[in-house]
């Protein structure tokens, strides 16, 4: 996401980073480049203007020009301006005192609608909640049977029923209440163009259900479209956030940073991937950060929370103080990595890391998995205790493997490497750098201590 936007920022205040010393020609040449990388992001016109005017009016201020670091500073400004133009804090959803929380997903046909109810139902599961889905989008024939297989592969209960959408949501949520849910998210039906039939239906379940949430989903792909989709119902329904759809697969960005600025209303939900699992709540601090490469390591602590198990964690950890590196331990690491979501996406969040991956459409995870099937052609005896591997062995786990014996051979030195240099972590050595003997014994100033004390008693 944001790809294009953050190579061009990072490009533009490149220059300013290395610089000791600021000029306003400097400072006009790099805002001129943010201009162009903004607009190029189908960022609203407006919006580009008053952004590059506030930093502009800030970086050529007293404070930066006498700063030591006054490259770093106009950074930290561009930073703070991205920060508050996608809409400054975490704006969360409200929750009724008494349940249950009605949450009413607003929006065009094929903006994503039936797909960010499943998964905003996942999201608020994991966070101890109890949610149930309201089919009420009667116009599209297939959406109530999506909705069902959806709601039944995440084990969430699915309301449906015939007639008048508004009939269909009062009875959802009521029936949603006798069943002891705390929160009700309604879907209902939207349209390829904004047009007063749907305007009213909306108006009509907004004035009967009461809902507290009410959420406008855009896809983030259409870019300035999706701003006047939300200008537009901005002017007719008064939702209170936006759900970005497909953010993954948006390169430019200009939707996430204009719908704020341009509605009002936060963003407070992002699609970051198809699978269910992959709805986030949208930090623009963070959201920032990574634009500007600058990684986003919150968001990594987080993903890596909810995908290690704490049992398991402490086990490995266990047994890598104790110097032990099994191919189970690498199996297990394996997948608590992939549950962390793609590759690419992991590593763009390490501060730092993101810049050397530009030009790489695409991490190679394959490697990864090809790792994974030479591990899972081992017996059990031989992922536990790989010093038992021979010749002849493998042979058999390069067949099985679809690999070659040298790739297998490979894996097992790694494993050997890897092996050695958590043992030396474990007994408080930090590896050798390459070229840097590593250092096993005391060193030279302890020994000469030492010899000093030796002397002390011979004398006495």
């Amino acid at each position: 996401m944001f790809d294009t936007l953050s190579g061009r920022l990072q490009g533009a205040l490149g220059d300013l980073r290395k610089r000791g010393r600021l000029d306003e020609e400097a400072i006009s040449r790099a805002m001129r480049e943010v201009r162009l990388a903004l607009l190029e992001a189908d960022v609203n016109f407006e919006v580009v203007k008053d952004f590059v005017a506030k930093v502009r009016e800030r970086a050529l201020g007293q404070d930066v020009l006498k700063s030591v670091t006054p490259g770093q500073q106009v950074v930290k400004i561009v930073h703070d301006e991205l920060t508050e133009l996608m809409g400054a804090g975490d704006s969360r959803l409200a929750f009724a005192s008494r349940p249950p929380t009605v949450v009413l997903l607003a929006g065009l046909q094929g903006s994503g609608k039936t797909t960010a109810a499943a998964k905003l139902g996942l999201l608020l599961r994991k966070e101890g909640r109890k949610p149930g889905l309201v089919a009420a989008d009667l116009q599209r024939p297939a959406a109530i049977d999506q909705l069902q297989q959806l709601g039944a592969g995440l084990q969430i209960p699915v309301y449906t029923g015939n007639g008048d959408p508004v009939a269909v949501s009062l009875a959802g949520v009521k029936q949603a209440k006798a069943d002891g849910l705390d929160v009700v998210i309604i879907d209902t039906a939207g349209r390829l163009h904004i047009d007063e039939e749907l305007m009213q239906e909306l108006e009509r379940i907004h004035r009967e259900v009461k809902p507290l949430n009410v959420l406008l989903v855009l896809d983030s792909m259409t870019g300035q479209d999706a701003v006047r989709v939300a200008e537009a119902f901005a002017e007719r329904v008064a939702f209170d956030g936006i759900v970005l759809t497909k953010l993954d697969g948006d390169a430019r960005g200009g939707a996430a940073l204009s719908v704020k600025a341009v509605t009002g209303r936060p963003i407070k939900l992002a699609s970051v991937g198809e699978q269910l699992d992959q709805l986030e709540y949208f930090h623009p601090d963070r959201m920032a950060s990574r634009i500007l490469g600058m990684g986003d390591v919150l968001t990594l602590v987080e993903k890596a929370e909810a995908a290690v198990d704490k049992d398991e964690a402490e086990e490995m950890e266990r047994r890598l103080m104790k110097g032990e590196f099994s191919f189970d331990d690498f199996l297990r690491s394996y997948k608590m990595l992939r549950r962390m979501g793609p590759l690419q996406g992991v590593l763009k969040m390490i501060p730092g890391l993101g810049s050397q991956l530009e030009g790489m459409e695409n991490v190679d995870e394959r490697q990864l998995a090809r790792v994974e099937g030479i591990v899972l052609s081992m017996t059990p005896q031989e992922r536990r205790f790989p010093h038992v591997i021979d010749g002849s062995r493998r042979q058999r786990i390069a067949k099985g493997s679809g690999t070659t014996v040298q790739q297998v051979n490979q894996l097992l030195e790694a494993r050997k490497q890897m092996a050695k240099m958590v043992k030396q972590m474990g007994k408080g050595k930090m590896p050798a750098l390459p070229g840097q003997p590593v250092q096993n014994g005391p060193t030279r100033s302890a020994t000469k201590k030492k010899k000093s004390k030796r002397k002390k008693k011979t004398r006495r």
